[in-house]
């Protein structure tokens, strides 16, 4: 199995917490995928290239200020939300997921982390009721579809250095997919933070709202 070197070169300014919290992930997923399948078996191996790195690609484009709301739908066993919370814990984290059996996962490896700033629930993100500064997701569904589902939750007010929206982690070729969505939106290719060949076709899509 990898270890976490990966994640200390590409984000080299962690603090002792953050890295031993970071090596804690491996093993806690492995421990859960044994008992809840949350992550697919050949991918537990490959944890902090394919989740763990790809979820920190958001953190490339945007760098969220201290007390921001970020809500992260789809979160399945944790992902983007948890890398995320570990690399910016003075911002909230409420990850949800319509099965429970994965916020499940997401609560006991939060709490074996000791992360104060995540929030999880069992819910459709329809009937989320909040208001939060950027929604975070890994591919969960089309970008139009999702769109519909979240561009009533944001806050008014921007505080981060872009303006408050969608920031979606999606592979492949999106031309048609975001041509659906008729808004104005950016694009951000990981292979320009990350050489590695698993980025090669990732992307952070970012939707102002």
């Amino acid at each position: 199995m990898q270890d976490a070197s990966l994640i200390f070169q590409h984000f080299p300014d962690l603090t002792e917490k953050q890295k031993i919290q970071m090596e804690q992930l491996a093993q806690l997923y492995k421990e859960w995928n044994d008992k809840i399948n949350v992550v697919s078996r050949k991918d537990i191996e490959n944890i902090y290239i394919n989740h763990v790195l790809h979820s920190l690609g958001i953190a490339k484009v945007m760098s969220f200020k201290a007390g921001s709301e970020v809500l992260d739908v789809g979160t399945g066993g944790g992902f983007p939300g948890i890398p995320l919370a570990i690399l910016f814990p003075e911002t909230n984290f409420h990850l949800v997921d319509s099965i429970g059996k994965k916020i499940t996962v997401v609560k006991e490896v939060s709490a074996a982390l000791g992360l104060k700033n995540v929030k999880a629930e069992q819910i459709r993100a329809e009937e989320v009721k909040g208001k939060y500064d950027f929604i975070v997701s890994r591919a969960v569904t089309r970008m139009k579809e999702f769109y519909g589902w979240v561009n009533s939750k944001t806050n008014a007010e921007s505080k981060n250095s872009l303006d408050n929206g969608i920031l979606y982690l999606k592979g492949g070729d999106l031309d048609e997919e975001m041509n659906e969505l008729k808004r104005p939106y950016s694009i951000y290719n990981l292979s320009d933070y990350f050489k590695e060949e698993f980025f090669e076709t990732k992307r952070v899509v970012y939707v102002p709202l």
